[in-house]
Parts: C-alpha cells; sequence; structure tokens
C-alpha cells in the first residue's frame, strides 16, 4: 500500500492571507479538519488545523461580545496561526513510513507533494481505514491469532490448512505484542468447517492464541 492509494487528491487549500472566519467555514461546510497553506503560485507554506483554530478564539470567560468576537476573527489570517515548516510525503511513499512520521512527529496529516505542488493530503483516518481494510474488519468469516516458530515456511503451512479445508484467507497480517513482545498471525478465512480448520491448525507447531468464529463487533452506546 502507497500514500496514493489512500490520500485524498486535490485537497482544499488556503492561502496565508484566509481569515480565521473564512478556513473554519471551508473546514465546517467540507467536513475537513486540516487545510494546506499555499502562496498564490501554489507553493506549499504552512498547514493548519482544527485545533489551530480552536487555540486562537477567544476564551469562553472573555467580556468580548460576540460582535467583537466575530470581528476578530474575521481580521485574524492564517499566517498568523499557522505550522511551518511543514512535514510532507510523495504519492509513492510506503503508507506504513507515511504513518511512521506522523507518529513520530505527533501530527494528524501530511500534505502530499509532486513536483513542489500539493497534490494529495494523507490523514490519520485514512490510515485508520487502510488498518481496518488489511486486517479485514467488517467481513464475515472465522478470524484465527497463532503464535508460531519463527521459520521459513511457517505461514505457507498454515496456508496450505487452511487452503485444504476449502478455505479462503481474506487477509493476513504478522505482528509483535506490546505486552509479552512476541510475534503473532492473525488471518481471515471464508469457507472452511470451523471445527475441520481448528483441528487441523492443531496439527501444526502452532499455539492457536484465540479463535473467533463470527469475529464482527459490537456497537454499544454509553451516556
Amino acid at each position: 500500500m502507497l500514500v496514493e492509494d489512500y490520500m485524498t487528491v486535490n485537497p482544499i487549500t488556503v492561502l496565508p492571507e484566509t481569515t480565521h472566519r473564512q478556513a473554519n467555514d471551508l473546514m465546517r461546510e467540507n467536513n475537513i479538519h486540516h487545510l494546506p497553506v499555499v502562496d498564490k503560485q501554489g507553493r506549499l507554506v504552512g498547514i493548519v488545523v482544527k485545533e489551530d483554530l480552536l487555540a486562537a478564539q477567544p476564551s469562553p470567560a472573555t467580556t468580548l461580545s460576540i460582535y467583537e468576537i466575530h470581528g476578530l476573527l474575521s481580521k485574524l489570517q492564517i499566517k498568523q496561526i499557522m505550522s511551518h515548516p511543514v512535514y510532507t510525503s510523495t504519492p509513492d511513499c510506503p503508507l506504513e513510513e507515511a504513518a511512521r512520521l506522523m507518529l513520530d512527529k505527533n501530527i494528524g496529516c501530511l500534505p502530499v507533494m509532486e513536483s513542489d505542488q500539493v497534490v494529495g493530503i494523507i490523514t490519520d483516518t485514512d490510515v485508520f481505514e487502510s488498518l481496518v481494510k488489511l486486517l479485514g474488519g467488517g467481513e464475515s468469516g472465522a478470524r484465527f491469532t497463532l503464535h508460531m516458530a519463527d521459520e521459513p515456511g511457517m505461514l505457507a503451512k498454515v496456508a496450505q490448512i487452511v487452503a485444504s479445508a476449502g478455505g479462503n484467507i481474506t487477509s493476513v497480517t504478522t505482528w509483535h505484542s506490546r505486552k509479552d513482545g512476541k510475534a503473532y498471525i492473525t488471518f481471515k478465512e471464508q469457507g472452511t468447517d470451523f471445527a475441520q480448520l481448528k483441528s487441523a491448525l492443531d496439527t501444526l507447531d502452532v499455539e492457536v492464541i484465540a479463535v473467533r468464529q463470527h469475529p464482527l463487533g459490537t456497537q454499544q452506546q454509553y451516556g
């Protein structure tokens, strides 16, 4: 997966002279939280996010009237509150490297650059979406998590067992647990006899950590 596979192309941008109120209206009307700031030649000079706009607003305890607040925000320009310089990505950057950069720098988006022009934007929401698809979130089928020896061919053996049981692997990933540091594999499959597949996996030199025949999560609300 590359950044270009999940980025929003041709994102909405603003000029440094755009006002706080105009930027806020753009975000609200388009349901976005990030605005790259470009000069009149289209060159990236900064970025403004929803939190920047909120931080620039007067405190709720202010004695200013609504009219005075609106007047101030109508004069406040984005160049006064934008962040710069800006961390960026390119369309051909691996998505995991873009996500790592956002995590390392504690930022929620990266403008995507090509020939010094903003051609897209990748956000933390896009990364969440890619993670859901990578792990098969929302798809039916059984979900297995295994701990197995770190040896060549182990993944192929698991895939063969699933295929022999008439199943099709719809998603697979390897990962390391923060809790114990061990390596695991999680996969989702469709089409097998659940009990038959579980028994077949028990014949391998693997530890079956978790099995969910119907992994679709339930949604609950509180408050």
